[in-house]
């Protein structure tokens, strides 16, 4: 049993995506970020970070927090998606790297100026627009003529997808990267995302791409 203390952003999709696909038996804890929930005592025991997403595994008493950890975690803990081949490992790894250190952190900047502050600052709307256009730009490249970011489908691809899932808020449109697109469609197809996705509450449709 998993207990996973989670909320409707992209980075807590990550976890409870990955659960659902692995067939993980886990309990959600919401953690309302407009009421800072993730501020209080009880939560920061978990995670002293104070962010979403943490877990709790119940077969040893692990507290972990950081969702690309979690992700690795999760995936070696129940021998799936993540390569036993070392250089298809490796690629993983890599990307799992690319977007908790470059498309997580660029689009969340997006969203903080283009969709919940436009208009404040000309110059971070287009520092932060620039760069969210290149990494979809590099994602575009690196996917064309392959199914999945590395190989099979893996934590990757589930790293990487619900970010994109937002790509209304980073005022891209999905035509101007058709691999990025095809790839977003056939996940977001998924049983186990469309599951993922409504966790912890349900927002309804996914956006469509």
């Amino acid at each position: 049993m998993i207990d996973l203390y989670t909320w409707s952003t992209p980075n807590g999709r990550k976890v409870s995506i990955l659960l659902e696909e692995l067939g993980v038996d886990y309990r959600v804890h919401p953690v309302d970020l407009k009421t800072g929930s993730q501020k209080s005592p009880e939560f920061l025991r978990i995670n002293p970070n104070g962010r979403i997403p943490a877990i709790v595994d119940r077969d040893n008493g692990l507290a972990l927090m950081e969702s690309g950890a979690i992700l690795w975690y999760l995936a070696e803990k129940h021998g799936a998606l993540l390569p036993t081949a070392p250089e298809a490992r490796i690629q993983v790894m890599a990307w799992l790297m690319w977007q908790m250190g470059g498309l997580g952190p660029i689009l969340g900047q997006a969203h903080h100026f283009l969709h919940y502050n436009p208009g404040k600052s000309a110059y971070a709307e287009e520092r932060f627009g620039a760069e969210t256009r290149r990494l979809y730009g590099v994602l575009d490249a690196h996917i064309a003529g392959q199914e999945h970011v590395v190989g099979d489908y893996s934590i990757a691809d589930i790293a990487c997808w619900p970010w994109v899932a937002r790509h209304e808020w980073h005022r891209v449109d999905l035509a101007d990267f058709p691999n990025v697109r095809d790839w977003y469609r056939r996940l977001r197809a998924r049983p186990a995302v469309q599951r993922g996705y409504q966790v912890p509450v349900d927002v309804g449709e996914i956006p469509p791409g």
